[in-house]
């Protein structure tokens, strides 16, 4: 009979064992998990690569490309007249104006210049994005499929409409490893109120937990549970899980479970970010100069904040930046509330670039600004304002920074901003895009499960290369 070795045998047999390698980086002077801890998957990575880290500004709700950053002055002349249904085509609605009896034509009532040595147009109201127009990679030709914000919020970020696939952030902490073994590798921050945002977000689907992005906290603890119990210590904590990790490796050599090693990892973390995090998280530690520039206040939660946090995490190295602000589900009053929403963003969009940059960081770090989807060219009746519908057929999304040429746009929507005219981009082809310039070849980068091989990018995807500097 052949003598097969197998995992649960040989985790079995070795001498080090996982509990011994947590017990170990817990200590003061130990860096051994550090050391042993796999940072760069097997396959998937291809040299060079540009960026290092990601800061995701994701505008949830639906930012309206037609009032942000594609205008189209041709509607003018058709406003308030019916939608040709040439343009809608076979294209589904939403219940929320599929019973109204007319679709007319809504033309924006926003002021638009053009900025920059690039000529880049957008809504005025970005008085402080259009001073970074040459560092910007504009893309007006995003298509996308789910129409309602859930299954499109979840394609964005997993590459799949379905909920249960790991999120881009699990994704780039499985292909690339962590840069410091006190912080997680994939952070998320959250401001304003409006669209939900479920943890599933950021979950890591079928990867290993440890994969699983953390939120932190503008107020109280800066993650959940960080403090001290009352009446526990630092020294008592650091027995407490230098035990609980002694019993978790006695049971990993009996199962060979990859969840138990996730588990020790993670009690290993909280240890450590209970110093790590409330330093990093303190922005009152910056100058008086760099609070203003972003808006920020220390002790508040808001997007200026976590613009700031954002900045001050990619400097420590943290892998994957996921803010979310909530507010951009313009169903109503289109005009003010995208005027309103750009004035709560702008300012902490644009001194994060520029900060970045003034660091050197901009060159390694990618930065990325957009919704789950564009609004209708037709109004959403309510009263005395027009709103816009749900349209993923077609928005807008820039990125820069992290290996991105600046001062470009690319793709072209049609004179009713409704259907892609020119250079379709697909999110599969953002996703190939990122994790490109990342030095990950997208359809290498693989995570086999239930007897599949899964990728980010499932079976498509491509490199949108007039992006790339």
């Amino acid at each position: 009979m052949m003598d097969y070795t197998t995992r649960r045998n040989f985790l079995s047999r070795t001498s080090m064992g996982l509990g011994a390698l947590a017990a170990a980086s817990i200590t003061e002077n130990s860096d051994l998990l550090a050391r042993t801890r796999k940072t760069k998957p097997d396959s998937g990575l291809h040299p060079p690569s540009k960026a290092k880290r990601v800061i995701y500004l994701h505008m949830s709700g639906g930012p309206s490309h037609l009032d942000t950053f594609d205008n189209k002055p041709q509607m003018q002349e058709h406003h308030g007249k019916p939608l040709p249904p040439s343009v809608i085509g076979k294209q589904r609605l939403t219940t929320m104006t599929r019973e109204q009896a007319k679709l007319l034509v809504a033309a924006t009532q926003q002021e638009w210049a053009r900025y920059g040595e690039c000529g880049m147009e957008m809504n005025v109201a970005f008085k402080e994005i259009s001073t970074i127009a040459d560092e910007m990679c504009l893309i007006k030709s995003v298509h996308s499929t789910p129409i309602n914000h859930d299954p499109a919020v979840t394609f964005l970020q997993t590459g799949s409409p379905l909920s249960g696939r790991p999120c881009l952030g699990s994704w780039l902490s499985y292909g690339l490893g962590s840069e410091n073994k006190d912080l997680p590798e994939f952070v998320v921050l959250l401001s304003n109120g409006g669209q939900p945002v479920p943890s599933r977000y950021w979950h890591n689907g079928f990867l290993p937990s440890r994969h699983q992005g953390v939120q932190f906290q503008a107020k109280g603890d800066p993650v959940l549970y960080l403090s001290n119990p009352d009446g526990i210590d630092d020294r008592n904590r650091k027995n407490l899980v230098t035990g609980i990790n002694t019993l978790n490796q006695l049971k990993q050599k009996q199962i060979g479970d990859p969840e138990i090693e996730a588990r020790i990892n993670a009690y290993e973390l909280a240890y450590r970010m209970q110093s790590s995090v409330p330093e990093l998280m303190d922005i009152s530690r910056e100058s008086k100069e760099t609070l203003e520039a972003y808006g920020a206040s220390p002790g508040n939660a808001s997007f200026s904040n976590n613009c700031l946090l954002a900045r001050r995490l990619a400097e420590a190295g943290v892998r994957f930046i996921q803010l979310y602000d909530r507010g951009w589900d313009h169903h109503g009053d289109v005009t003010t509330g995208i005027k309103s929403k750009i004035g709560q963003v702008d300012k902490a969009c644009a001194a994060l670039i520029k900060d970045l940059k003034q660091r050197g960081l901009l060159e390694d770090t990618l930065v990325i600004w957009g919704g789950e989807f564009g609004r209708t060219s037709y109004g959403q009746d309510r009263g005395n304002s027009y709103g816009r519908d749900h349209h993923p057929n077609c928005f807008s999304l820039w990125m820069a920074g992290g290996g991105i040429k600046g001062g470009v746009t690319i793709g072209e929507t049609d004179d009713f901003g409704y259907n892609v005219a020119q250079d379709k981009v697909e999110v599969h082809d953002l996703h190939a895009t990122m994790l490109h310039l990342l030095g990950i070849d997208h359809e290498r980068l693989i995570y086999k499960f239930k007897g599949r091989d899964f990728r980010l990018t499932d079976v498509a995807g491509n490199v949108v290369r007039p992006a790339l500097a």
